[in-house]
């Protein structure tokens, strides 16, 4: 699948759909300079504005996933801020 690393709209879209606090597992991602196996887990960070998702990983390792080259997927949604949460169920009690 081609993506346009340039397009607004798609950065916007992964920007949505990874999230500071996602949880992700690498499938693959070719890097001559740093050992980034399958199955390697890490935390969305932030997505910038060419769409790539800055991950913080495992291995100490802060290196960028490019979707359309790397091969990747989600495992968990980000958790709540602290508070969130807690301030809804206080509101159903009452």
């Amino acid at each position: 699948m081609a993506f346009d690393r340039f397009d607004r709209a798609f950065a916007e879209r992964m920007k949505r759909n990874y999230p500071a606090g996602t949880k992700i597992e690498l499938d693959r991602m070719d890097d001559p300079y740093r050992d980034m196996p399958k199955g390697l887990k890490g935390i969305v960070d932030f997505v910038d504005d060419a769409g790539q998702i800055h991950c913080i990983w495992e291995n100490g390792s802060s290196l960028a996933l490019i979707p359309g080259e790397d091969e990747f997927h989600r495992i968990a949604e980000p958790e709540a801020v602290y508070g969130e949460e807690q301030e809804t169920e206080i509101e159903q009690e009452l």
